[in-house]
């Protein structure tokens, strides 16, 4: 995919280039969620983003959440999920992390963005009910939480734009985690980009994405055969009884 823009062509930049922290961005302290590994090494070293999907993988608490969350306010995105233009609100509770970044734009780029977060889709479900569409929106509400993910991805996820994407795999079976995969590749395939953090093995498995293993390190690099998350998935499917024996007893 070509990740660049010359005047008079089709060729663009993917849409965000680099995630830079601002010069009043705070340091590494004992408060959350600068106490945090990975969020201390953004606001110190920010973040290249490649063209294509990108994961951050890490356990609860690691800060991938935090820092796609992050990502996607400082891009403009509604904090609690949507497009660009999408404003609803339960209870705020995202980290000041957005204040402290700027977003570095990709040359005629499309600024399109959407931001999916699993834990606020019931009130993103009724915002699009109160907000109709000009041509009509399927009826989310009387779905399943996992039909009605597959339907926003046909619906939502149609832009080269720049998606942000955390946890999506939490409302999906197995089969449709496949179906997502195929989603993310089309939405890279067309020139789009895309953030997710993600816990899912399968998800991850995506070729050609860039993997960015998050912990008590930081952020590093990483290829899926080599990550934790599947070592212990293998680790456990081979051998079930020999986790549960010590959970159990």
């Amino acid at each position: 995919m070509a990740s660049f823009w010359e005047p008079g062509s089709l060729r663009r930049q993917h849409p965000v280039v680099a995630v830079r922290p601002n010069d009043d961005a705070p340091e590494s302290s004992d408060r959350w969620p600068t106490s945090i590994p990975a969020v201390a090494q953004l606001l110190r070293d920010g973040l290249d983003l490649a063209p294509g999907v990108t994961f951050l993988v890490g356990e609860n608490g690691s800060g991938k959440s935090t820092i796609v969350e992050g990502i996607a306010l400082a891009y403009g995105l509604s904090p609690e999920g949507g497009s660009r233009g999408a404003r609803h609100s339960t209870r705020p509770s995202e980290s000041p992390l957005s204040d402290w970044l700027r977003i570095q734009r990709g040359i005629g780029s499309n600024t399109w963005g959407f931001f999916l977060r699993a834990e606020t889709m019931h009130s993103f479900y009724t915002y699009l009910e109160q907000n109709p569409s000009p041509t009509g929106d399927v009826p989310f509400h009387e779905m399943s939480h996992g039909e009605s993910f597959l339907a926003l991805l046909d619906t939502r996820f149609d832009e080269p734009g720049f998606y942000c994407l955390d946890e999506p795999e939490a409302a999906l079976s197995f089969n449709s985690t496949l179906a997502l995969i195929s989603v993310l590749r089309r939405i890279s395939d067309e020139g789009g980009q895309v953030l997710c953090a993600t816990h899912s093995p399968v998800l991850a498995s995506l070729p050609g994405a860039k993997i960015l293993e998050i912990g008590e390190w930081g952020m590093r690099e990483a290829e899926w055969e080599d990550l934790e998350l599947v070592r212990h998935w293998r680790s456990f499917l081979g051998d079930p009884g020999r986790y549960l024996r010590h959970l159990l007893d």
